[in-house]
């Protein structure tokens, strides 16, 4: 019997002990749903993951898409995936009725796509972009915009994309050369190279929407002088058919050590006269409209990179229970049968640890979401403004911390199951190679960093690092009152103590020292405040287990609230003592890596 892709009884924990996922059907948005529905969507992703996706994830990983010159070709295997993934609604779960969806709480989407991203992830690349993409053009784009390009998104007509990385700029989208013309129509003429697309020529729909950076000729320079347009692979007729093809070419594929099954393009617009293209909302304003998909896609590699480690230890904790090996160091007879590897005190310390780290990372992706929800469909704006100002602060933690302990997690798969971890007849290689993506994607870890501290924490006069510092401090309350948890609350309380003062040094130093020695040690400072957030979900995880073991529960559910206080203990002694270190080096300003010398290397 295959290893469990998830944890069901974890997404339950989730969703209705830890997050009260159930009192969002009381709200206008999700009043046709209740749990019952949730739970039916849970299991109709878990359906298409284990009958659909898991069959032909290892072929898909081990024969890539190539390019003719002319078409990409895949194995047949993965439009079987995405259609059945858009046949079972789970490719806009989230979307209105109006628009084709299922109207479903972004909490809940996440969860059920987490069945699908552990069975693979190939399918829902290409799914969870489109759907990143029909939300952008919903809520920015024209009425017209949205009849032409979302409505066929959403249906799985039409895919989509994100196209902003260019050869020559990279990260760095301020010098962006792509350009727009504008023609008497009223359309545009676009112009220019992007890389790293991922999904970016394939023949699994009908069409491609490409959501492209430009500048406009005689916009401003930098980021303010970028603009937004839809570019389509194929131009659309008046009546929604699809016309003439535009001038999208395919210059070539990329090969990724993981994710392999989705393609990544360089893509050339506008080789002859211009790629037609339709400009989304007001000129140069295209990065701000952008950053709404950018945001969506942040918190779905973090999902992904959170999932992908909890799957990884799902496979490896069932092979650690099955393979015997060895026997412990106190039997001293030798003919006494092997135990299971799981018997072996540091197989357990790397099953704790992957536990540690992946279900942290799950917890707080799936908080994330919550507060997706609430930014959506509070009851009051105050509530609402409330959920986005935390929700905006957390993004960047949010798609680094699991993006880091993902792979960690699955580096301990690896080694837990020895010579068998790297070879392909088991999956957890391939986990690794498809997360380690994950820090990449979607800004890398030193650019998520210096976002956080140089613009999230002291943004709106520090709102958002107060509303979690606030929240954090509420769990620390709840804990200090159960005689199981009180000593962990006071860590967790002397933790945020030791970040408040870190975060004023550093911040200070802005003030006085070179922000360039200041910001190079800004890896350590989201590090270090990601530690404090999964110590605090690991604490909130702890209340709730800490309360269900006092009803003394059926056994199953007593041995899994330990195992939930014994996740939370060895982050709290094993992993959150980290952050004394990482303070002295940000909070003292330690220049070593900064004063090293180009000629030195």
């Amino acid at each position: 019997m295959p290893a469990p892709l998830m944890s069901d009884r974890d997404l339950e924990f989730m969703l209705y002990e830890l997050f009260d996922t159930e009192a969002l059907t009381q709200r206008a948005q999700y009043a046709d749903h209740n749990r019952e529905t949730f739970d039916a969507t849970l299991g109709t992703a878990k359906t298409v993951a284990e009958k659909v996706l898991l069959p032909f994830r290892q072929k898909a990983d081990n024969e890539q898409p190539t390019f003719d010159g002319e078409k990409v070709h895949m194995i047949p295997d993965i439009k079987v995936g995405v259609d059945a993934i858009i046949e079972s609604g789970l490719a806009t779960p989230t979307a209105s009725y109006e628009t084709g969806g299922m109207q479903l709480p972004y909490i809940v989407a996440n969860a059920a796509t987490s069945y699908l991203v552990a069975a693979g992830g190939v399918a829902t690349g290409y799914t969870g972009l489109t759907t990143a993409n029909a939300n952008l053009i919903e809520a920015h784009g024209n009425q017209e915009q949205i009849e032409k390009w979302v409505h066929p998104m959403r249906s799985g007509r039409f895919a989509g994309t994100m196209a902003m990385t260019e050869p020559g700029a990279g990260s760095g989208l301020a010098d962006l050369t792509t350009t727009a013309v504008k023609q008497a129509d009223g359309s545009f003429r676009v112009s220019g190279s992007k890389i790293f697309i991922s999904g970016g020529d394939h023949e699994l729909n009908e069409n491609i929407v490409h959501l492209v950076l430009a500048r406009v000729k005689g916009a401003p320079k930098g980021v303010k002088g970028i603009s937004l347009f839809i570019v389509p692979k194929f131009l659309v007729n008046d009546d929604g058919s699809v016309g003439e093809r535009n001038e999208v070419a395919l210059a070539g594929l990329f090969h990724k050590m993981g994710g392999r099954a989705q393609t990544s393009t360089a893509l050339s617009f506008g080789e002859q006269d211009g790629a037609v293209g339709y400009l989304v909302g007001e000129e140069n304003k295209g990065l701000m409209y952008m950053f709404h998909m950018m945001n969506e896609a942040r918190i779905m590699v973090g999902s992904s990179a959170a999932v992908t480690g909890v799957a990884g230890y799902q496979y490896s904790l069932d092979y650690a229970k099955e393979r015997p090996q060895g026997r412990l160091l106190s039997e001293k007879d030798p003919h006494a049968p092997p135990v299971n590897i799981i018997e072996h005190p540091d197989i357990r310390r790397m099953l704790l640890a992957q536990k540690a780290y992946a279900e942290g990372a799950l917890a707080l992706c799936l908080y994330g979401s919550y507060l997706v929800d609430d930014e959506k469909t509070a009851a009051t704006e105050e509530e609402r403004q409330a959920a986005h100002t935390l929700l905006d602060f957390l993004t960047p933690i949010i798609k680094t911390w699991p993006s880091e302990y993902g792979p960690k997690a699955n580096y301990f798969a690896i080694q837990v199951l020895g010579g068998h971890g790297y070879i392909n007849e088991h999956p957890v290689e391939m986990f690794y190679r498809d997360n380690r993506l994950n820090p990449i994607h979607e800004g890398t870890t030193g650019i998520q960093s210096m976002d956080l501290l140089g613009r999230k924490v002291p943004m709106n006069g520090f709102a958002g690092y107060t509303a979690c510092l606030n929240e954090i401090e509420k769990t620390i309350a709840l804990a200090a009152s159960r005689d199981n948890l009180s000593a962990y609350a006071t860590q967790l309380a002397d933790a945020v103590t030791l970040l408040k003062s870190t975060t004023e040094a550093v911040l200070g130093a802005t003030q006085s020292q070179n922000i360039d020695a200041v910001f190079s040690n800004s890896v350590q400072y989201l590090e270090m405040f990601g530690h404090v957030v999964i110590a605090w979900l690991w604490l909130k995880q702890a209340c709730v287990a800490d309360l269900a073991l006092e009803q003394q529960p059926h056994e199953a559910d007593e041995q899994f609230y330990r195992g939930k206080l014994q996740a939370m203990q060895y982050f709290f002694r094993i992993e959150l003592p980290e952050i004394r270190h990482w303070a002295k080096i940000i909070g003292e300003v330690d220049t070593t890596s900064y004063d090293m010398q180009a000629a030195w290397f």
